[in-house]
């Protein structure tokens, strides 16, 4: 992008539309424990980090039991430490897959709708 076409980002969202919205919301808030911002009607708002995690209910039906989603984008969240973090989800019924590579260790996991979720040491020079 060249100087002439950048722009400043004040924050930055995320927007999940998902089926399991209740299922979802909870997951989120409650075992993630990021904080909700605002909520309406079948959507909410929740913060996380210096952006935010926007869930609004779609209207597609439900599948049971839900099924890992092929969706390839993933939701990575930085942390400290990722096996402390991890063994916290892990407390709450998360199930976890621990990865160890060269950069760094990452663990995934899924929400309810199925899409995946990752920690990442944010300790990584490269981000720095």
């Amino acid at each position: 992008m060249t100087d002439d076409a950048k722009f400043d980002v004040d924050t930055h969202g995320i927007f999940l539309s998902v089926v399991r919205f209740d299922e979802c919301v909870d997951f989120y808030h409650q075992k993630l424990g990021f904080p909700i911002w605002f909520s309406k009607e079948n959507l909410v708002c929740l913060r996380f980090g210096s952006g935010y995690l926007l869930i609004k209910q779609d209207d597609r039906t439900v599948s049971e039991p839900p099924a890992q989603n092929n969706n390839p984008m993933i939701l990575r969240f930085n942390v400290k430490e990722v096996r402390p973090t991890a063994d916290q989800l892990i407390e709450k019924g998360i199930e976890i897959d621990f990865e160890e590579h060269l950069w760094g260790q990452i663990a995934t996991f899924h929400d309810p709708d199925g899409n995946a979720c990752q920690l990442k040491n944010s300790g990584d020079p490269y981000y720095s």
